[in-house]
């Protein structure tokens, strides 16, 4: 049984680290070197007591009641979505609050996609993809009829643009890209690659999942200029359960209701029911309250730390990081090729089982992810059934760098014993 003791303030590489409490204990005699934050990231003691203080008070339903209570919490939810336009450059009846990244893709396949792809149209996809960004589009496939076409991934784990390009066609309504890969840590060039697209056809819609790159970048829908834009809580510090789409307001106000019931409408009979505007006709029922407030605080914790100081951290870690890992030479790194690429890492040790290898680390106090991170298409066009993934983020310092090192050098020796 694992044992969690309390430890007093100690010293580490990072300025950061003490705000998150379960980094800061003891666990079995050691400090955990928590790298699965692409999975799901740590939370900051200040999320995790705005969400209590959400409950203990003064908690009501939104947007419903006269009273207090219900008043000020509503003020407090919707000062969340003003933080969040700003953080991704954009309107504040542009951001869509959805359960999670999954259900913001799906919203944009059934809501846009149901509306306007059918049997002789085609979309492009990329082997890179999250199963979220491709399962929804093989669902409405069945039911349209339309086509999908793939990007193929290079060995060097970056994507094929000349291939890309090449897959336009008249038929192409859409295109959906994943920003930074979870599985590599790969930027893929979507800027130029929604350029391609618009410049061929500037009726094509594009949807970029970035999931990753609001954490590990600055991103702007101005300067972006896709159409549709989607992530998630509990990768950026915050809870889980509560996501986010963006999309163009000319598009939402198109597009009809995903979900139906209570808060998104303005009339309701049995002969004709009509909606509110975006986002509130795509927010039916009781929202996810304290999960937005705790987002908020995510992103107050964020602005606190100065995101341009956190990424100049975070390169500092993936450089060291990937030195340390090309040092030895029976692991095999995918990715982190000549092109930008952030502080995720998957690989593969040479003669071991990557689920043995991870159990050891896990001894020594090393938390990584095995396996192919909802990617497997990814993980076919590198001719692999899995990977050994460690992510970072903020709080990420050497000293869980070193650990892992040490902790894949002692898992060969014994595997390879």
């Amino acid at each position: 049984m694992t044992v969690v003791v309390p430890v007093p303030p100690f010293h580490v590489d990072n300025p950061w680290k003490e705000d998150f409490p379960a980094l800061t204990k003891l666990v079995d005699g050691k400090l955990p070197a928590y790298l699965d934050s692409a999975s799901s990231a740590q939370k900051p003691e200040s999320v995790i007591n705005a969400m209590q203080n959400c409950y203990a008070d003064g908690y009501a339903n939104i947007h419903r009641g006269l009273y207090g209570w219900s008043q000020d919490l509503t003020q407090k939810y919707e000062d969340v979505r003003a933080k969040l336009a700003h953080f991704i450059g954009a309107k504040e009846n542009e951001v869509i609050f959805t359960k999670n990244a999954t259900e913001s893709i799906n919203l944009v396949a059934y809501a846009w996609g149901m509306q306007n792809l059918s049997e002789g149209d085609e979309i492009i996809l990329t082997e890179m993809e999250h199963h979220a960004n491709i399962v929804p589009w093989q669902i409405l496939r069945e039911r349209q009829g339309f086509t999908i076409n793939t990007v193929p991934a290079l060995d060097n784990g970056s994507l094929d643009i000349k291939a890309y390009e090449n897959l336009l066609s008249p038929q192409t309504k859409f295109v959906g890209i994943v920003h930074i890969s979870n599985a590599l840590g790969t930027v893929n060039p979507v800027e130029q690659m929604i350029d391609i697209a618009k410049k061929y056809n500037q009726d094509i819609k594009v949807l970029i999942d970035g999931t990753q790159s609001v954490i590990h970048r600055i991103v702007h829908m101005d300067k972006l200029k896709c159409d549709f834009f989607s992530f998630t809580g509990h990768k950026l510090y915050g809870p889980t359960g509560i996501g986010v789409l963006w999309a163009r307001e000319e598009l939402l106000n198109c597009m009809s209701p995903f979900l139906g019931g209570g808060d998104m409408i303005e009339t309701v009979s049995f002969e004709k029911t009509t909606y509110k505007d975006a986002p509130a006709k795509f927010e039916a029922g009781t929202p996810s309250i304290a999960q937005v407030i705790g987002l908020g605080a995510a992103l107050d914790y964020i602005h606190q730390c100065g995101l341009s100081d956190i990424l100049t951290h975070e390169e500092s870690i993936k450089e060291y990081c990937t030195h340390k890992l090309q040092s030895l030479p029976f692991v095999k790194l995918y990715g982190h090729g000549d092109f930008e690429s952030v502080g995720i890492f998957s690989f593969t040790v040479e003669g071991c089982d990557i689920n043995d290898v991870a159990m050891i680390l896990d001894q020594l106090g090393v938390y990584v992810r095995t396996g192919h991170h909802c990617c497997i298409p990814l993980m076919e066009a590198l001719n692999v059934s899995g990977t050994i993934r460690a992510s970072c983020g903020l709080y990420t310092d050497k000293n869980d760098i070193d650990a892992l090192i040490s902790g894949i050098e002692k898992a060969y020796k014994m595997l390879r014993a």
